[in-house]
């Protein structure tokens, strides 16, 4: 050889575990980084030329590696013949069992035995060392886009390769064991050379060649799997070795050959070895997981062309990776794991390859389905009560076009969850026919779903097209969610434009869209301040106010405890107003608001109005506008007359009874003046007592039976007033919160 000629083998003489001195002959360690750098370099050329190239050059590398082995056999057959004076006893089952019993040695950082060597070979890190040898078998896999036909090529090259070499293997163990002595086998570096027939050269030039061969293989198949990982954008720290289709991954191709130069560099592979072993069981532990739940979980796109395949088997062979890393080291497979979290944690959020499927959706699936099944669709209790918003995102309000959704209306959904814990749907409607505005819809969808990612608010978005929004919201309301998934709450913001923007068109929805609430027992959060409602970094001070009129199950007072959870609100303090009938019954009332927060661990001050207080400040004028209020109340219902003598005279000229928007009303003025005059109270109050709080919350009146929608408007329009930010609120006629611990 060619070593032998230039001699680049030194003699190194040291005492073995018997105790007698022994030669062994190993290579300069220089020189074999030397040598190895070179012979890289000069794989990397080939692997440049392409696929064909290595096609070509490949059978030149097997052929000679398969006589080789069978040279090997043969010498073991004829070992005695040609060694009888060393070590070499030939086949017997006398030294078999002198070889049975574990006997582990020391070496140096060389790899020669050593009793005082630094590293200790027991089972486990011999384990590891020995590994590397098996995963060729996912050589083929590594080069798929190469194969004809990958579906049939890879499972049969892949099983013949792990038969072949696992009977290669156990049946060289056991020959071996049986050939020669234990020092022999400790000394003799190059046992099957020693044995080879008819000369030792031919095993010499068969591990140079296998070893070629392996490393041609590693260097072809290692850089295209970078770059099909890069190509589907998993890591964007990969972009760089991209490579576009029928092109081969120079830049990959490049940078694996850096690493094993790196790796040669080292000098000892048996340091290298246990650390490639790592990451081979982490791989096989991942492919044998996601064949184990795509078969558990019975996902049709699962089809198996292995008619003998199991979930079990795949279960077994996950575990035996997993088990086989913490043998070989513990401490290697925590910190692999680890780094196999991050990268995955990693790709999660910053990955940007489309959903081409993997295990664990799956197992997603099937949870969710589970999970959705156990809810069932009976009412859920409140210690279990979730708001699920349905934020409806471009009603009253002018917005850009390239602006799917109002800014605060996601930042108002996200104070409306405990900690961000909770789902929100955000739903717009597009007025038309759905054939020719299916597109669109699918547009505005991605431009929606972008903008709810981009304010970070967990959400879905969903884009309706119907005939009006009327129309389009009754659709939803019946059929939005799935079983207790279901919107529970639907978050508007209050129409301040009506007045200005389609007087007809604007009350008639925003009426509907209550009502059809009312009856779906959808609770509404209406916003009036929209513009002004703070952001995650605006901080509030002062009090949130509850004006507790009616009986809503408790869903104010969630909101003001869920409010109090952001930085926003969280130096705010929580104000309960009650209103008593009579002087006498003040007391009493705050008493039982009193016990009734504190058994429900809900800190907040508890102000009882009554009613003659309450009639008083509004008859002194109180304050509430810069007007005398009178003058408000004059003025609204000086409106609502105009637009009913309209409404009238419409009528008569038509010679049908009163209509609004389709539909027959009834008006009675008297209670037209009631329920302004109603209104104009509580505003007086709420101005009163919260001119300076941070957001009101008041009770959100039910529309009265056949009354103009334009009059509700003209109603809800003296409740809000002068108030600056003010959320309007109406149950559902459900408990949310409870006393039960």
């Amino acid at each position: 050889m060619l070593f032998l000629l230039l001699d680049f083998f030194k003699v190194t003489v040291i005492d073995n575990a018997v105790g007698s001195a022994t030669t062994i002959s190993t290579p300069s360690l220089h020189d074999l980084q030397i040598y190895g750098v070179i012979v890289t370099i000069l794989l990397c050329f080939i692997v440049f030329g392409g696929v064909k190239i290595i096609n070509k050059v490949a059978p030149a590398f097997l052929i000679p590696v398969l006589f080789s082995i069978l040279c090997i056999y043969i010498g073991v057959l004829n070992a005695p013949k040609l060694n009888a004076s060393k070590g070499i006893t030939g086949l017997s089952m006398a030294t078999l069992r002198d070889n049975w019993s574990a006997e582990y040695q020391r070496t140096n950082n060389a790899g020669v035995p050593d009793p005082n060597g630094s590293i200790y070979w027991d089972f486990n890190t011999l384990l590891g060392l020995f590994f590397p040898a098996v995963t060729g078998i996912m050589a083929g896999s590594n080069r798929s886009a190469s194969l004809k036909d990958t579906q049939r090529s890879i499972p049969i090259g892949t099983l013949n390769a792990t038969l072949l070499t696992t009977v290669m293997y156990i049946l060289s163990v056991f020959l071996f064991g049986a050939l020669a002595t234990r020092e022999e086998l400790l000394t003799d570096r190059l046992l099957t050379a020693t044995v080879a027939w008819p000369a030792p050269a031919v095993i010499y030039i068969g591990i140079i060649l296998s070893t070629l061969g392996a490393a041609l293989q590693s260097l072809t198949g290692a850089p295209r799997l970078l770059a099909a990982i890069a190509n589907d954008d998993i890591l964007p720290v990969l972009n760089y070795f991209k490579a576009y289709e029928g092109s081969e991954p120079h830049v990959a191709t490049l940078f694996t050959s850096f690493i094993c130069i790196g790796c040669v560099v080292i000098g000892n592979l048996d340091l290298i070895t246990p650390t490639i072993t790592m990451f081979f069981l982490l791989c096989y532990a991942g492919v044998n997981l996601s064949c184990f739940l795509l078969d558990l979980l019975d996902a049709p796109s699962w089809r198996p062309r292995w008619k003998l395949h199991h979930w079990s088997l795949s279960l077994i062979g996950a575990l035996l990776c997993i088990v086989i890393m913490f043998m070989i080291s513990w401490a290697f497979t925590v910190v692999s794991l680890a780094l196999a979290s991050l990268i995955y944690y990693y790709v999660s959020l910053k990955g940007k390859a489309g959903d081409w499927g993997d295990g664990f959706k799956s197992a997603y699936f099937q949870l969710a389905l589970r999970s959705l099944r156990s809810l069932g669709a009976n009412q859920v209790h409140p210690k279990n009560w979730y708001p699920i918003p349905l934020i409806f995102c471009r009603p009253w309000g002018k917005l850009p076009e390239n602006v799917p959704c109002h800014p605060k209306l996601a930042d108002f959904a996200n104070f409306m969850k405990k900690k961000g814990r909770g789902m929100s749907i955000f739903v717009s409607i597009i007025d038309g026919d759905y054939h020719e505005s299916a597109e669109d819809a699918k547009t505005a969808c991605r431009h929606l779903s972008t903008y709810i990612d981009y304010k970070r608010c967990e959400g879905v978005a969903e884009i309706i097209v119907a005939p009006s929004m009327s129309d389009g919201f009754r659709s939803i309301v019946q059929t939005m969610g799935l079983g207790n998934l279901k919107p529970n709450i639907v978050v508007m913001r209050y129409p301040e434009i009506w007045r200005h923007e389609n007087l007809t068109q604007i009350p008639s929805t925003f009426v509907g869209i209550i009502n059809d609430c009312i009856i779906a027992n959808k609770a509404v959060v209406t916003v009036k301040g929209l513009d002004e409602w703070p952001n995650e970094y605006q901080r509030q001070y002062g009090t949130i106010d509850l004006y507790w009129i009616v009986r809503d199950g408790g869903l104010m007072l969630l909101l003001s405890q869920l409010l109090l959870t952001k930085d926003s609100f969280e130096s705010c303090k929580i104000q309960v107003f009650c209103i008593a009938e009579e002087d006498n019954e003040a007391e009493e009332l705050k008493a039982d608001v009193k016990k009734f927060l504190y058994d429900l661990r809900m800190r907040a001050e508890v102000i009882v109005i009554t009613m003659k207080s309450f009639e008083a400040h509004v008859e002194n004028g109180g304050g509430s506008w810069k007007d005398d209020p009178q003058e408000a109340f004059t003025n609204a219902q000086r409106r609502i007359g105009v637009y009913l003598s309209e409404l009238k005279e419409t009528a008569q000229t038509e010679g049908r009874p009163l209509m609004e928007g389709g539909k027959q009303v009834v008006v009675n003025e008297q209670k037209v003046d009631k329920f302004l005059y109603t209104m104009l109270k509580l505003n007086a109050t709420i101005l009163k007592h919260s001119r300076m709080a941070a957001v009101v919350l008041v009770s959100l009146p039910a529309p009265p039976l056949n009354h103009p929608a334009y009059c509700y408007m003209e109603y809800m329009d003296l409740l809000v007033e002068n108030v600056p930010r003010m959320l309007i609120v109406r149950g559902y006629r459900r408990d949310v919160v409870t006393l039960f611990t």
